[in-house]
This record gives structure tokens, sequence and C-alpha cells, in this order.
């Protein structure tokens, strides 16, 4: 599984509203400065949140982005699919959507299992979580093994 630029500057701009969450809106461009990501890539990811209902924007003088929700109901899980779509695929398709048969008909229940642990772990974990830097116990239990960090 890859985590595209897209979701992880999406992740990363929802977590600084997160963080400058109060009564003003906060411009792309603070967004873009503070988490050094592209000016313009991030409108166009900010475009995509709003549509996916993750934020709200206002225009003018005094305008920009502010979160949707409260960061206690957004999950990072909810970031990812406002702008990649379904957060685990197979060619672009749901693994519930897939058909294997003969030798390859385990590769199903394998999918779908993997899919169910990455949702699993993505909609265990919201913003606010991340922005008070208190992810959850499975989740630094998780990162925490030594073979998590290691690239076989």
């Amino acid at each position: 599984m890859r985590i595209s630029a897209r979701a992880d500057y999406a992740v990363r701009a929802v977590l600084e509203l997160a963080v400058r969450q109060g009564d003003s809106p906060v411009k792309a461009e603070t967004l873009a400065a503070a988490q050094d990501i592209p000016h313009k890539f991030l409108e166009g990811i900010l475009t995509d949140l709003r549509r996916g209902g993750v934020v709200e924007s206002r225009r003018g003088g005094g305008g920009g982005y502010r979160l949707a929700w409260e960061a206690s109901r957004i999950t990072v899980a909810d970031v990812i699919r406002a702008v990649d779509g379904p957060i685990v695929s197979v060619r672009g398709e749901r693994p519930t959507g897939l058909v294997y048969t003969g030798t390859a008909g385990p590769l199903l229940p394998l999918w779908v299992a993997l899919r169910a642990n990455v949702r699993r772990i993505l909609e265990g974990v919201t913003v606010a979580d991340l922005a008070a830097d208190a992810l959850p116990d499975p989740v630094r239990r998780l990162a925490a093994e030594p073979a998590a960090w290691e690239n076989p």
C-alpha cells in the first residue's frame, strides 16, 4: 500500500488547521508555508477536502479554511478518502468487487483482510489524536515494533 503525496499533504494540512482552529479561517498560503507544501497543489487538495465535507472555506480578505467538524470527529480515513477515494483498492477496484477463481481464490480474503486492517487503523485515529500527539495505544504498539521500521 502506498500513501500518495495528495493524501500525505491533505492530512498535514488538516492537522495544521486543527492546531490553528480558532475564530478566523486560515489562508491556504499559511498552511502551505507551515507544512512546506506547494501552494498550487494544496489549493486542489483543499478543494477536494471541501467537497468531501472535511473543511469549509470562506472567500474574501478575512477568508480561508477551517475544519468543517471538530477535530475529534474527523478521522485520518475521512481525509484520505476525500482526496484519494477508497482506502485500499486492487487495480482501482474495491476488494469486495473482485472475483478470483482457481488457485487465485485465496487472494480475495487476503485483500479484504488487508483492507479491514488498514481501515481499522485509519478510522481509529482522529485529527484530534494527531494534534494532541496522542495516538491510540494499538497504533503506538504497532509503530513501536522494531520490524515496523525495517524495509525487507
